[in-house]
């Protein structure tokens, strides 16, 4: 009975931190502060938290904040995906303009020009 409360008050802390991240990741629109490899990581260890649930035919009540965590860290997987695409999509946007506005060499110009 005591490991089972130990466990959730384990992943309640984990489980409040995921949704303000989530939060602070979708203001930020930025996915720099954010590492994909420990969120996988971190998403395997619930899995196999569910799993030995499974095994030990535990489904009790932490058996569901282990799914709402995962819930929470797959949405911030989401996120930062998303924030990576916003990010290489906004830097092509910008060497693209960089490309049209940058001014030729007066060089270049001698040359072309003859």
């Amino acid at each position: 009975m005591m490991s089972g409360i130990l466990e959730i008050v384990m992943l309640a802390c984990f489980g409040l931190s995921w949704p303000v991240s989530l939060v602070k990741n979708l203001r930020a629109k930025s996915a720099k502060s954010t590492s994909l490899a420990f969120m996988s990581l971190i998403l395997f260890g619930y899995l196999a938290g569910i799993t030995a649930k499974v095994m030990t035919a535990g489904f009790n009540y932490v058996f569901y904040v282990y799914l709402f965590n995962i819930a929470m860290v797959v949405a911030n997987l989401a996120v930062t995906l998303l924030n990576r695409h916003r990010e290489h999509r906004a830097g092509n946007a910008q060497n693209a303009m960089a490309a049209c506005h940058t001014p030729t060499p007066p060089l270049a110009k001698a040359k072309s020009a003859a």
